[in-house]
């Protein structure tokens, strides 16, 4: 064990005292998200201590909200332009992800028997569809999680029939979705999955199908599973124009909110000694299902990617969404971190935050032997 002579030690905590006052802990607002100091917690001050001047510059702009959760622990919380504690964040699709959270509920609950059953047999009320194709028949919730369903869905191809910007010019979403067609062609790889295209009404249908199976409307029933139990108290959903739930996206929550979220699936599901959600389930949603493209993977509505780190190169699960936001799971290294952004319709807002996070997050997380990878 190292020893430090009692100048040394002085030296040492007057050092720490300082960097300590420059990312002073943020308040403890006993919502359930305990807090503590960022350098006493082991992180390097220098980089998030430089956040406020890059975005002050315009390096990122219509960012909002930077915080970091430490072993579970609230160790730093940035506000900026027009964010704020109280702001509810339109994170886009970055709440994609809470879709596959009630769908775990739903499966523990024994309401849904598994993320394999076939789709379409929980919307059988809809009959009959338009485009019935044995290969719709053949869509199964998971083949939805993974973005791979036979359906002819491609929100990056403006052509593409089930573009989600043609959702939103109908009534009712629901009768639009089941009626689309299948993609001509659509084949199943060795794993068992299709090619993947980003389709936001695979999310929008699985949420139908968790408020058949469950019988209760999909926004309670995340209230229920999810909201209620982590203490959140306040948030906004979107509907279509018949009032049908958005799964798919724009769940608005304040940041500390979704800190809560992040911090309870760094810790396999469990928020403060409650399992929330299954670790079984949690461990499904972050393996690798498919390529979404070559730097990246796609999990349950969750992306997978590598970011610089102190460690270097390091694999992250994050949940993203049109304008910049990014929530980031570190299971590995007990971190969760939230960035909020505004920048929407922005080519490149992503690519701005994840340089915002290798150049002022990231490396202010200690690298460990456990965490290297």
């Amino acid at each position: 064990m190292l020893r430090l002579s009692p100048l040394v030690a002085g030296v040492w905590l007057i050092a720490a005292a300082a960097q300590a006052a420059s990312l002073p802990s943020p308040p403890d607002l006993h919502d359930g998200l305990p807090v503590a100091s960022a350098v006493l917690s082991g992180l390097h001050p220098a980089p998030l201590a430089a956040l406020a001047g890059a975005i002050a510059r315009g390096d990122y702009p219509k960012t909002t909200a930077v915080l970091v959760v430490r072993d579970g622990k609230l160790v730093f919380e940035g506000y900026f332009g027009e964010g704020s504690r109280d702001l509810l964040n339109n994170t886009r699709s970055a709440t994609k992800f809470f879709t596959t959270l009630a769908l775990g509920a739903a499966i523990q609950d024994g309401a849904i028997a598994s993320q394999r059953a076939p789709a379409f047999s929980y919307l059988a009320g809809l009959k009959p569809f338009r485009n019935d194709t044995a290969d719709k028949q053949a869509i199964t919730i998971e083949d939805m999680l993974t973005m791979s369903s036979a359906l002819d869905c491609n929100d990056n191809d403006d052509n593409s029939p089930g573009n989600e910007d043609k959702m939103h010019e109908q009534q009712n979403w629901t009768r639009w979705a089941v009626d689309l067609p299948t993609m001509p062609g659509y084949f199943r790889d060795t794993a068992g999955l299709g090619p993947w295209r980003y389709c936001t009404a695979n999310a929008f249908l699985v949420g139908q199908i968790i408020e058949r199976a469950t019988h209760t409307p999909a926004d309670r029933y995340v209230e229920s599973k999810i909201l209620h139990p982590l203490g959140i108290a306040k948030w906004n959903w979107s509907y279509s124009p018949s009032h049908e739930t958005m799964m798919g996206g724009g769940l608005e929550l304040r940041a500390r909110d979704l800190a809560k979220v992040a911090w309870m699936l760094v810790d396999d599901g469990r928020w403060n000694g409650t399992q929330i959600v299954a670790k079984s389930w949690v461990d499904s949603a972050f393996t690798v299902r498919r390529a979404s493209r070559p730097d990246q993977n796609y999990g349950y509505f969750v992306f997978e990617g590598n970011y610089r780190t102190a460690c270097g190169a390091h694999p992250v699960w994050y949940m993203a969404g049109n304008g910049g936001s990014q929530i980031l799971m570190l299971r590995d290294m007990r971190t969760a971190i939230i960035v909020t952004r505004q920048a929407y319709n922005v080519h490149g807002s992503s690519f701005q935050t994840v340089d915002l996070l290798e150049k002022y997050v990231l490396p202010a997380l200690p690298c460990t032997a456990a965490n290297k990878s």
